[in-house]
């Protein structure tokens, strides 16, 4: 990935605001067959190791987990807040017409080692720990107990875990940290305007 100094994220509270937010990671893989990519929510434990754990499963009719066996190398792609950029929201466009649009994000890469869990435990817990933490917010939160033990063991033999260690994590936030103080603003202003209020408040100067 190619990160301009003034675009490199390498805060590690950012780096992992962003697994934790935007939790749906792009896994990709190289096989046998050449690169692949798979799209699953993962959960991050930035405590284990050097740079954290991340979890996930597969359904067990995906051949990831017979391709990429135990010890495969992968990178993870985690995209936070994004969106267009027009010159037109610039103040300063008005004066020197010298500005072209382009567009904002935040993007992790996270490199890893994959390990492969063909196991029951395993599995019932990370889905346990999936749905207790995307269902937080919910007014009476799903649980695995809300249905029959036999429905649940089905769908559990139909899934495969995986862990992968992360041994590096690479960020780039392209915020229009380029641009002067009110360009900043006269963008975050409209992009919050359009609905894009995360990516607004990213952008907005310090105080």
């Amino acid at each position: 990935m190619y990160i301009p100094p003034h675009f490199a994220e390498s805060r590690p509270e950012q780096l992992h605001r962003i697994l934790r937010e935007h939790s749906l990671g792009t896994l990709v893989t190289q096989g046998m067959d050449g690169l692949d990519a798979d799209h699953l929510p993962f959960e991050f434990d930035p405590e284990v190791g050097e740079h954290g754990l991340l979890s996930a499963h597969v359904a067990r009719a995906n051949p990831l987990w017979q391709r990429c066996p135990t010890g495969s190398p992968v990178m993870v792609i985690f995209r936070g807040a994004q969106a267009y950029i027009s010159p037109n929201w610039y103040p300063s466009k008005q004066e020197s017409h010298r500005l072209v649009p382009t567009w904002n994000y935040e993007v992790v890469h996270a490199h890893g080692v994959l390990t492969v869990h063909d196991d029951e435990r395993f599995v019932r817990r990370i889905v346990a720990r999936l749905t207790r933490l995307h269902e937080a917010a919910e007014p009476r939160p799903w649980k695995m107990g809300d249905s029959a033990q036999e429905f649940i063991d089905s769908m559990l033999r139909n899934i495969v875990g995986i862990e992968i260690a992360v041994t590096s994590l690479v960020g780039k936030s392209k915020l229009s940290q380029n641009r002067e103080g009110r360009d900043l603003v006269g963008a975050a202003d409209t992009l919050e305007a359009r609905g894009h209020g995360e990516l607004a408040e990213l952008m907005r100067p310090a105080d």
